[in-house]
């Protein structure tokens, strides 16, 4: 039930992250000029572009990407790429990212910057860079003094990272904040004030939180 519903989540594009951008002219012309200076929380951001970054749960997001195509942003991978990969990072993944990576999608989808790709060269159409590859960046972390045991998953902003645990049973997923560690300088992970905090006992957990968040639907804005 939980991939179902992950897949539901991941393949619409109004909510397959935390946010979503909408066009600014879109919002004027639909809502009226004043739309966007109601007082509101769940405006996250301005683009360049001409668009407004709102939480995915939000009334415009849901009625502008109404009528998108669903599909994943990158399509699921085959069960010999995710062996690969594990033969990369030296140990078996659960079965549960297992099944997220080959039946869901291959990452790019979930919260906060959304969940790394498990192969490399996956560039979402427009963008000037190739989605993060976990593979790629667990090794780059084994030379950082990372704990082996840690799959990077998605980054959290500033210094932070989100990481699975390989090795702790039930597979929980960490948020580390390296702010303070400099690997240049001959520091691993726990010195300075580096931390990591444990924020689901469980990957499933994990998952289906993000999953639930959109469940009550857009939220009404609040009276101007």
């Amino acid at each position: 039930m939980l991939i179902e519903r992950l897949r539901a989540r991941a393949w619409d594009p109004g909510r397959r992250f935390d946010a979503a951008n909408v066009p600014v002219a879109w919002i004027t012309e639909r809502y009226g000029s004043e739309r966007l200076d109601q007082d509101r929380d769940d405006i996250v951001s301005y683009g360049s572009n001409g668009t407004v970054q709102l939480r995915a749960g939000s009334e415009e997001v849901a009625v502008y990407y109404a009528d998108a195509s669903r599909g994943p942003l990158f399509p699921p991978i085959a069960l010999a790429e995710v062996e690969k990969a594990e033969r990369r990072i030296g140990r078996p993944l659960p079965e549960l990212l297992r099944r997220v990576y080959t039946e869901v999608a291959n990452g790019g989808f979930g919260p906060d910057s959304g969940i790394a790709s498990l192969t490399e060269g996956n560039r979402p159409l427009g963008h000037r860079y190739d989605w993060p590859c976990a593979v790629s960046i667990y090794e780059r972390n084994q030379t950082q003094g990372v704990p082996s045991s840690w799959l990077h998953l998605a980054y959290g902003g500033c210094t932070m990272a989100w990481h699975l645990s390989l090795t702790a049973v039930d597979n929980p997923v960490l948020l580390y904040d390296a702010d303070g560690w400099e690997p240049t300088w001959g520091e691993v992970p726990h010195d300075g004030p580096a931390t990591f905090v444990v924020i689901t006992a469980t990957l499933a957990m994990d998952l289906g939180r993000w999953r639930r968040r959109m469940e009550r639907g857009p939220q009404p804005l609040l009276p101007p």
